[in-house]
């Protein structure tokens, strides 16, 4: 049996509040990291090459996020697999799963990379993307996808990680690409003058560092979770596993950019300003985001290493202690980013009419942004139960649906960028409750049929 490495952690014993921040708080910061791709990529092109250059990129973010996102969700099958397994102290299994999810990982990489490269242009023609932009929009995002394979490398490694509790080295290796994403982005734009073909080769090459230190990290491990390449095959039942908690996460993930394309599309309507603006928006309120989406990690990790170890009496403090926490991170940084909203928006944009246009998002959004928190955390635990078909089903209706009759009904009769805002709170409050009434279902069907296996086991 392999030593546990100091970086990992024991959920199923101990107080709850403590563990759950150490986990969460070094997600959160890797977080940001990952957002300065993207960040940086918007704000060199915005302040030194040009605003229609600025909206090519920041009109991207839809599109990449529907491709890729049907394929990463198959690192969160990943997560729930390994965590559990590791909580029940099964290292035989937390090793196949390993090496089936690198396998895995590549395969999905190269996927994505011949989808976005052959289709990436006609799609974003397809979402109604202005001329003007069309040519760079099409180049960044032919560029970016080509480096797919290091970017799911990178993902489906951190999954690991994080499955036993180790998000402190995945923050540590993008700190480094980081610095080196941003550093890069001014040398080829600044320097170079390439424009959007540099912040896009500046983040690929900023996914290659990151693929290839997780990887090194998970081969020079002590522990169950080691990668030895010789051992790299995808186990049938771990793949079949992987994919029945990991593709209907996927699938609701792209929900959701299938609804934000058709969003996409109604702000392009409006113009570049309206796209610039809605772009730098959406970069500014993803720093929230993602602190949230640490707790919903949390609620995913925590509930499957605890279901693992038959510990069902704990998943009510989690979920209550990972709800309690991404309120108070929603409300307070929502909070922050309305009340400096142009000043934050003049980063990305000197142009006040670009500054105006994202005010019309933040003041809609930031308010009411931990309701889209509450209802992730709901989607985390009922995911680390096993259960990903209902929380995808859920998101099908409330989401996706629900924001397509929106905009072909009251976006329709009442058109405004303020009207079309509106369809994500109201989304996210409907779809939060009904995840939330679902959770307490399953939970209590687990917790009853493993108390009945454990008295059966003693009798």
């Amino acid at each position: 049996m392999r030593r546990k490495a100091h970086y990992e952690m024991d959920m199923t014993t101990g107080p709850l509040l403590g563990k759950i921040l150490r986990f969460a708080l070094p997600l959160i910061f890797t977080g940001v990291l990952q957002l300065f791709y993207n960040a940086a990529d918007v704000v060199v092109v915005g302040r030194f090459a040009s605003s229609t250059a600025l909206a090519a990129v920041s009109s991207t973010g839809s599109l990449i996020n529907l491709i890729v996102n049907v394929f990463m969700g198959l690192s969160l099958g990943a997560s729930v697999s390994v965590a559990k397994a590791y909580g029940a102290g099964d290292h035989k299994e937390v090793s196949d799963t390993v090496h089936t999810t690198i396998a895995m990982a590549i395969v999905c990489g190269v996927v994505v990379s011949i989808i976005g490269m052959c289709f990436g242009k006609p799609l974003l023609r397809l979402m109604d993307t202005p001329e003007e932009v069309l040519e760079l929009s099409g180049l960044y995002v032919t560029i970016y996808f080509a480096g797919s394979l290091f970017n799911m490398v990178y993902n489906f490694g951190a999954a690991i990680l994080r499955a036993v509790g180790d998000t402190r080295r995945p923050m540590y290796y993008l700190i480094l690409s980081g610095l080196i994403n941003v550093v890069l982005n001014f040398v080829f734009v600044v320097f170079f003058h390439m424009s959007v073909a540099g912040v896009a080769l500046a983040t690929i090459i900023s996914q290659i560092v990151s693929a290839v230190l997780v990887v090194i990290c998970l081969m020079r491990t002590h522990s169950s979770i080691r990668l030895e390449p010789r051992k790299l095959r995808i186990v049938k039942d771990k793949a079949l596993t992987l994919i029945k908690v990991g593709l209907p996460a996927g699938f609701q993930g792209a929900v959701f950019s299938i609804s934000n394309v058709l969003i996409q599309s109604s702000i392009n309507s409006f113009g570049a300003d309206a796209m610039a603006g809605n772009g730098a928006a959406a970069n500014i309120e993803g720093f929230v985001y993602v602190a949230m989406t640490a707790f919903y990690t949390a609620a995913l990790t925590f509930t499957s290493q605890n279901l693992g170890a038959r510990k069902t009496e704990r998943l009510g403090r989690i979920m209550l202690v990972c709800q309690c926490c991404v309120v108070v991170t929603g409300l307070t940084l929502g909070s922050i980013v309305k009340l400096f909203s142009p000043q934050l928006l003049s980063i990305y944009s000197p142009d006040w009419n670009v500054i105006q246009m994202g005010m019309k998002r933040n003041d809609i959004i930031t308010i009411t942004y931990f309701l889209a928190g509450m209802m992730d955390v709901f989607v985390g635990g009922l995911r680390g139960m096993g259960n990903s078909f209902v929380p995808m089903i859920i998101s099908l209706l409330g989401a996706c649906v629900f924001r397509v009759i929106w905009i072909f009904t009251v976006f329709a009769a009442y058109r405004s960028l303020t009207v079309l805002y509106l369809s994500y709170p109201i989304s996210w409050l409907l779809t939060g409750t009904v995840q939330c009434i679902c959770y307490l279902i399953v939970k209590k069907r687990i917790s009853q049929k493993i108390k009945a296996e454990d008295a059966l086991m003693q009798a």
